[in-house]
């Protein structure tokens, strides 16, 4: 029995010491973030934007595989099952907070089922329309949409997305039902959008900017509490009487659960790196975003704005009572 015992023992040291190894030399080789949307996309932007950076700062490429479907669910599904050991990373939207409740028999624990990189950037919200849609400003749009709600259209871009969940909220403010067109994602609804086959939207900037700036769509608010710096003329919801749907789509970076803690630092460390790169700053300011500060880019903040972001969004899709599964 001692002898069993010392040699469980020395096992277990050689697994540690091995593990330890393992860590300090990583990474070794290139590293896949998975994007659980399609490529193009409002999220598969901010993904690419850091990725390039954090590869400089991490001495391996890390590429961009994107897994759509599902809301997202199942790329976060993929990585919350892969290998442990720093080399599957994922990044995900405020979706990750809200299919905890969405989907009520997920394949995996969303709280549990992954370690916790950093927060990487709030992404403001606008709500725009096609650019004939009849409403002159934002009042207008308010008290037209009311009065016609059985008859307009909001595309999203599948139950699960930002503008699904940006469209809930819109919905709940006014307290007036709006017929909802879902599509595979975020491309295939601005197209329509674009084409005035859908009336009305409400999108991630870093999907909507550059339209609103060519004058291909029509925008009328901001889902931030002040006006953004990109679209001064623009006013919040707050101004236009909703400040309940005041609303941010934050990323975030995660790795599967037990991934070794010296990946997880390095990780982190090159996410706050390519957040404070200049270029990264003025490529999100171009797309009416800015990166996190250092003290959200942690596994700490991320922990936390995951946890308080499906407390916010639990009673919302009950009440709203629409389920993906």
């Amino acid at each position: 029995m001692a002898q069993f015992t010392r040699f469980a023992g020395l096992s277990m040291l050689g697994l540690m010491l091995g593990s330890a190894a393992l860590a300090q030399g990583y990474p070794e080789r290139q590293i896949t973030m998975v994007v659980p949307f399609s490529a193009g996309g409002p999220t598969d932007t901010v993904a690419r934007l850091v990725a390039e950076k954090m590869s400089e700062s991490l001495g391996q490429q890390i590429i961009v595989e994107n897994v759509g479907g599902a809301g997202g669910t199942l790329g976060a599904g993929r990585v919350a099952s892969a290998e442990a050991d720093g080399y599957t990373v994922l990044l995900h939207h405020i979706g990750m907070a809200t299919s905890a409740t969405l989907y009520r028999s997920l394949a995996y624990d969303t709280l549990n089922a992954f370690d916790y990189v950093g927060l990487v950037t709030e992404v403001p919200m606008t709500l725009v329309a096609r650019k004939d849609f009849e409403p002159a400003d934002m009042a207008a749009f308010v008290s037209y949409v009311k009065e016609n709600a059985d008859s307009i259209t909001l595309a999203n871009a599948g139950i699960g997305a930002a503008s699904h969940l940006c469209g809930m909220l819109f919905m709940q403010a006014l307290d007036a039902p709006i017929v909802t067109v879902p599509y595979k994602g975020t491309g295939p609804a601005m197209t329509d959008l674009l084409g005035g086959q859908v009336d009305i939207m409400c999108d991630q900037t870093t999907n909507t900017s550059e339209q609103v700036r060519g004058g291909t769509i029509k925008a009328y608010a901001v889902t931030t509490p002040e006006r953004l710096e990109i679209f001064p003329d623009l006013p919040t919801v707050a101004e236009a009487g909703l400040p309940g749907m005041e609303v941010a789509i934050w990323h975030g970076i995660y790795a599967p659960k037990g991934t070794p803690p010296e990946a997880i630092e390095k990780l982190s460390a090159a996410l706050q790196a390519a957040l404070a790169d200049e270029g990264v700053a003025a490529k999100m300011a171009d797309l009416g975003t800015a990166p996190s500060p250092a003290e959200d880019a942690t596994p700490q903040a991320l922990q936390a704005k995951l946890e308080s972001e499906i407390d916010r969004w639990k009673p919302v899709i009950e009440a709203a009572g629409v389920y993906a599964d």
